[in-house]
């Protein structure tokens, strides 16, 4: 599976006129297979999946990565009270009619696991199986916290390099072993060039409302979304071994609640999906959903 089917780019537009963009990789040749549909985080965009959508793709499965509102090639959502999980697994769900989708597997990092719970609850016969990123029904506050910390916040770069030495420093703790390479990736992944040629981060500030604690209500909601999720498709759930968001004892109760579960050691949060541990558990579930 080295071979790396390109993209295209689809726009599509939300339930309330936002204009919305994807990525669509075609799969390659073989059996006609489930589709995939990949999922960021807050801060992230399509591209924290260019590694694991081609290598997808290259197995036979159309994959599907939308921008979410706010992100990336997405616009930009005058009400910032509309970034929030309700609104994003609407988006999802129009994205699906607008492709012409019916069932998808969904790895949701983060943020995007949250809303494929949220589409168990909205839509539980279009789930065929989903992979949770890094992320549960109980939220660590430590690591809600970190994301506060630097969600929506303005910071000065001047350019890439500084870019990568940001991205380096809001993320260091979680990717303890990247180097100057990894870092520039990263930032390239994250940040875009401004109107000025300046990088910029690709979401717009007003996203950072969601890095909020949360309350005791919330949690009991998002474990009855995992409790239809898990009864309706089978479910895998990745931790990094040194997540700050998804403690041990969670992903535990998950995996006795009926997911797959695996752990990437020395990883925190969230996995990009291309370590060994994450693509052989990916892999090996994939491999059993038609």
């Amino acid at each position: 599976m080295s071979a790396k089917p390109g993209f295209v780019l689809r726009s599509f537009t939300s339930p309330d006129g936002l204009a919305l963009s994807a990525r669509d990789y075609g799969g390659a040749e073989g059996p006609a297979r489930c589709p995939v549909v990949c999922l960021h985080g807050l801060t992230r965009n399509a591209r924290d999946f260019e590694d694991l959508a081609p290598w997808i793709a290259a197995a036979g499965r159309r994959v599907i990565v939308p921008d979410m509102r706010g992100r990336g090639l997405s616009a930009r959502d005058p009400d910032a009270s509309h970034y929030a999980i309700p609104v994003y697994v609407g988006d999802v769900a129009g994205l699906l009619d607008q492709c012409g989708i019916a069932r998808a597997i969904f790895i949701g990092t983060s943020m995007g696991g949250l809303v494929a719970m949220g589409m168990a609850g909205l839509r539980p016969g279009a789930i065929a199986g989903a992979v949770l990123n890094d992320v549960g029904p109980a939220i660590e506050a430590a690591g809600l916290a970190r994301i506060a910390s630097y969600a929506g916040k303005r910071v000065t770069i001047a350019n890439w390099k500084g870019a990568a030495a940001r991205s380096r420093e809001v993320n260091e703790a979680s990717f303890p072993e990247y180097g100057d390479k990894d870092w520039m990736k990263f930032a390239r992944r994250t940040f875009r060039e401004g109107a000025d040629g300046v990088p910029e981060p690709d979401y717009d500030m007003a996203i950072s409302g969601m890095a909020g604690p949360v309350d005791k209500g919330a949690e009991a909601t998002l474990w009855a979304l995992f409790g239809v999720l898990v009864a309706s498709a089978p479910a895998l759930v990745v931790r990094g071994g040194i997540s700050d968001l998804l403690s041990e004892q969670t992903l535990n109760a998950m995996g006795a609640a009926g997911a797959r579960t695996a752990t990437v050691p020395g990883i925190g949060h969230a996995p990009m999906l291309d370590e060994p541990a994450a693509r052989e558990a990916i892999g090996a579930f994939l491999h059993k959903v038609p």
